[in-house]
């Protein structure tokens, strides 16, 4: 019932990037293969510990990073360096509506299995391939990887300790940001070639960059260098326009405080007990705060270690001050509002049992996102999806997996 129930999807992408954008489109209803390696699988079946643990508390073969990132598809193993697992891609290509792949650039023309070749067999075809560096220029076919990319495209020069903070240095992220956001952008640039096809009946290639997306994901921050020319800098936790908006410490923790004008300024230091600060000349207007964050930013530590993170989130909650807690990942699974939310689920599987996922933040009211199936185990569909699609018969599929084909 979902928004893209009758769209066929072909994923032949590892690891993160390509196999998100997959499970953007699966989680709305897409039918998604995942076509994996005989024997092996996704790289990220192996990125473990942790794996998932059965009822008994034994642990499966299914590692948390590869469940993260493959739910609502179906796996079918096909050694596609062979010309009968070729064949098989392009049986499956021929009645798909999208191909998904993140090889290196022209790595599947030798298989015959790039666009110009399946667009052949299937002209409307949608065909998304995800590099580190596009499918043009002079660092084309070099591998691309996240942490590079991160580095590379500015990201982590903005991230981190500040500049002059003793022992600072660049930080990436602590996910693999580069490789999610390029999911998400190739998700939204697949639902527009649909939407294109719909109204012309013609297909499409995509051509979609890490280092082109973590570039286009710094936003403000390029934008201020195009505008200024002046080259940003690391603030840690603190902006470099609004004074304060940035991390405090309190008794027991860390919160954050985004005091964005200056009567939310003057709340927070007010329900801190230290008011003056509001009225004293030198920052009374947040373009004085910035100028003088050095003296101030040390007397605001001093009164906020006074207070635990609990009595402080209520305090600045009830005056209206911008505010949050810095939680661990236990903490914000035990929040009201994620528990609210549903943001985590439970879905049945057939190794691990019951297995805990976190839920698809799309929340349409016509068309909703659901979990129709677990992340797949190693080729736990290939004899189904074989025999519906193409109509193999046992004793084809059986002649398949003899020779390793599948």
């Amino acid at each position: 019932m979902g928004a893209l129930s009758h769209i066929r999807v072909l994923d032949l992408s590892r690891v993160l990037a390509g196999p998100w954008c997959a499970q953007n489109l699966a989680d709305l209803g897409a039918d998604v293969l995942k076509v994996e390696r005989p024997g092996s699988g996704d790289d990220t079946r192996h990125w473990a510990p942790p794996f998932v643990k059965d009822a008994q508390g034994k642990e499966t073969e299914e590692s948390a990073y590869f469940i993260c990132i493959n739910r609502n598809k179906r796996s079918i193993t096909v050694d596609i360096t062979k010309p009968e697992g070729q064949d098989i891609i392009r049986q499956l290509a021929a009645e798909s509506d999208v191909i998904i792949e993140n090889y290196k650039v022209s790595a599947l023309l030798k298989y015959g299995l790039d666009y110009e070749s399946l667009k052949k067999i299937k002209s409307d075809l949608i065909y998304c391939s995800i590099t580190g560096f596009g499918q043009t220029g002079p660092y084309a076919n070099r591998p691309g990887y996240d942490f590079i990319i991160q580095g590379m495209g500015g990201f982590m020069s903005v991230t981190g300790e500040a500049e002059d903070f003793e022992g600072a240095s660049p930080q990436k992220s602590g996910v693999a940001i580069a490789d999610i956001f390029t999911g998400m952008y190739a998700s939204t640039a697949i639902l527009a070639a649909i939407v294109h096809r719909n109204h012309t009946g013609e297909g499409q290639y995509i051509d979609m960059s890490l280092l082109d997306t973590q570039i286009a994901v710094m936003a403000n921050v390029s934008s201020a260098y195009l505008t200024s020319g002046e080259v940003p800098k690391r603030w840690g936790n603190a902006s470099a326009i609004i004074v304060p908006y940035q991390t405090f410490p309190t008794s027991d923790g860390w919160m954050i405080v985004g005091a964005g004008n200056d009567g939310q300024y003057r709340h927070f230091v007010t329900v801190g007990g230290e008011a003056h600060l509001a009225d004293n000349p030198l920052y009374v207007t947040n373009p004085l705060r910035v100028q003088h964050r050095k003296q101030l930013i040390p007397l605001l530590e001093v009164m906020t270690r006074q207070k635990t993170k609990g009595e402080w989130i209520a305090l600045l909650e009830k005056a209206n001050v911008p505010c949050g807690p810095i939680n661990n990942i236990k903490e914000v699974f035990e929040n009201e509002q994620v528990i609210a939310r549903k943001v985590q689920i439970d879905v049945p599987h057939p190794t691990a049992g019951t297995m805990k996922l976190v839920a698809s933040p799309m929340k349409l009211s016509k068309t909703p996102t659901e979990v129709r199936m677990a992340p797949p185990t190693l080729g736990q569909h290939t004899n189904e999806v074989l025999h519906e699609r193409l109509h193999f018969n046992s004793e084809m599929i059986e002649e398949l997996r003899r020779k390793g084909i599948i």
